[in-house]
């Protein structure tokens, strides 16, 4: 009685509930999800990927009910494995896109970054198709693939074309060993269900291989913590830099292009702050860019590589300096080797005789 009050209760205000937890969750991810490189943020992702793929096998096996003891238990709990299933799949759809929002821009991976916003949101209104099979298991492989995308590097200590291979062919054999305790506990619902789970599986693997091969998808674990361009830079004795640069107002914060006076023969700083997990050191491209007005088109002037040792909380700090002779609009793209975005330094520069008026500022 008392669990068929609660039942009752949550159906009469379930669409308020599960809309204000998503929201409430989400928000929570953004403060509480610190490094992609954590233990315990880590462990809460695969405790949810494996609540997530229990909940699916008991489903099925509740709606098999081949077996006295399920026929007895099925109708109290099938309600509950639905919620619970729902919320493993919210939680972890919002720390996908909080991780990999944080990686790249979204103007680059806007793509892939909408994809799980999508699948974010049809966790919410496509709740009833959990009773489906293939519905099931392609959220499941969808959350499985965009795990393993950035956990490999994290725990293999490398990125690159082979880890990505390797997190797809990871994903393929985890969800393979998933689908044979489905046929185990459900062989007629597997079966029906065989053609379109098939089809989904390969759409979902050429798309995201895609998504990658196109340099759509964020260069995750790698992410820009700070950035920016100045008149002068060097590292003090506490370690940190110093840098000089022309005071902001408020209401340069909204230009896209920050406004550089450009002296004669005076270098160009751009400074980049990239975190990247502990034991991963790679190599990072500053691309020095010029918008052209006759073609209309951006033109890579230099490009840069640096060096990043991973670990530190702040990034790794580095930075490229140029001879910028040419007026107009500018911007540093930070990338990978492979050419994924990373982050963009954006700035207008204006010939001055005189150096401007400048303000010194510690970067951390």
């Amino acid at each position: 009685m008392k669990f068929g009050f609660i039942k009752n209760w949550y159906a009469r205000y379930e669409r308020l509930i599960s809309s204000l937890s998503l929201l409430g969750g989400f928000v929570f991810d953004i403060f509480a999800l610190k490094r992609i490189d954590l233990f315990w943020d880590n462990l809460w992702v695969a405790m949810h990927l494996l609540v997530a793929a229990i909940g699916i096998i008991l489903i099925n096996l509740f709606e098999n009910r081949k077996h006295l003891l399920v026929e007895k238990i099925a109708g109290r709990i099938h309600f509950w494995l639905i919620i619970l299933i729902q919320f493993a799949f919210g939680g972890l759809l919002s720390t996908f896109l909080v991780f990999y929002f944080r990686s790249g821009t979204f103007s680059a991976s806007w793509p892939f970054l909408l994809l799980l916003a999508l699948v974010f949101a049809f966790n919410e209104i496509l709740k009833t198709h959990y009773t489906r099979l293939a519905f099931q298991t392609i959220v499941l492989y969808i959350s499985i693939y965009s795990f393993a995308i950035f956990i490999l590097p994290v725990i293999l200590h490398q990125m690159g074309d082979g880890i990505f291979l390797l997190s797809g062919a990871v994903s393929l054999v985890l969800l393979w060993l998933f689908l044979l305790a489905l046929r185990y506990i459900s062989r007629e619902r597997f079966v029906k269900s065989r053609k379109a789970l098939i089809f989904h599986i390969v759409l979902i693997t050429t798309l995201v291989n895609i998504l990658y091969f196109t340099n759509l998808i964020p260069p995750i674990p790698l992410s820009l913590k700070d950035a920016g361009v100045y008149h002068s830079l060097y590292r003090n004795s506490d370690g940190n830099y110093t840098a000089t640069e022309e005071p902001q107002t408020f209401w340069d914060f909204f230009k896209s292009y920050k406004l550089f006076h450009e002296v004669a023969g005076q270098p160009v700083y751009v400074f980049t702050s990239i975190f990247a997990p502990t034991n991963l050191n790679v190599q990072v491209i500053h691309d020095w860019q010029h918008y052209d007005e006759t073609s209309r088109k951006w033109q890579s002037i230099e490009k840069m590589s640096l060096s990043i040792i991973g670990g530190r909380d702040g990034g790794f700090r580095t930075y490229s300096i140029m001879t910028v002779s040419q007026s107009g609009l500018w911007r540093v793209d930070v990338t990978t080797l492979k050419g994924q975005l990373i982050g963009r330094v954006k700035f207008q520069v204006e010939n001055a005789t005189n150096t401007p008026a400048l303000e010194t500022n510690i970067l951390d």
